[in-house]
């Protein structure tokens, strides 16, 4: 039986959105019977699981779905941090905390 990860996956480093952290994801395990195509130099294996990218809208629906297919899977959930919200211009404000001093 084949063990799974379900999870939300992360923010990117190269953008400041979260639009692809809220839904649920499944992860299948890397699969070690990948082999180097010697002509094209492409990756082939006879297990496809790997190229499927499986997400669901709540983690209940992706319990189900692992249960309904016979898989064992894992819950991987990260805290979420928490933002304080600020304004412009609080990048301005004489209180601010600095590293350098005068």
């Amino acid at each position: 039986m084949t063990k799974i990860l379900i999870k939300k996956p992360c923010k990117t480093n190269m953008q400041s959105g979260l639009h692809k952290t809220k839904q649920w994801v499944i992860e299948f395990p890397f699969d070690p019977t990948i082999k180097k195509d010697v002509l094209m130099g492409w990756n082939s294996s006879k297990d496809t699981s790997k190229q499927l990218s499986l997400s669901f809208s709540s983690l209940e629906d992706a319990k189900k779905w692992c249960i309904k297919n016979k898989y064992d899977f894992s819950i991987v959930d990260e805290t979420k941090r928490t933002l304080k919200p600020k304004s412009y211009a609080s990048n301005f404000a004489n209180n601010r905390r600095s590293s350098w001093t005068h």
